[in-house]
């Protein structure tokens, strides 16, 4: 019953919804204050990177 349950869970998220939990988790596992920085940096960097250039808001 229990992986039933965790199995509707997974198929009834957004994938917006999953990717927030998955950087949430990367940036929780920083050691400090600089590898936060870098690594939100860095998730920034991916979603740009993703993102076609006519989108940019420059």
């Amino acid at each position: 019953m229990y992986l039933l349950s965790r199995l509707f869970l997974f198929l009834t998220k957004s994938p917006e919804q999953i990717a927030k939990e998955r950087s949430d988790a990367y940036l929780s596992e920083a050691t400090d204050l600089y590898d936060l920085e870098f690594r939100m940096r860095k998730l920034d960097r991916e979603a740009n990177a993703l993102r076609p250039a006519w989108m940019s808001q420059r």
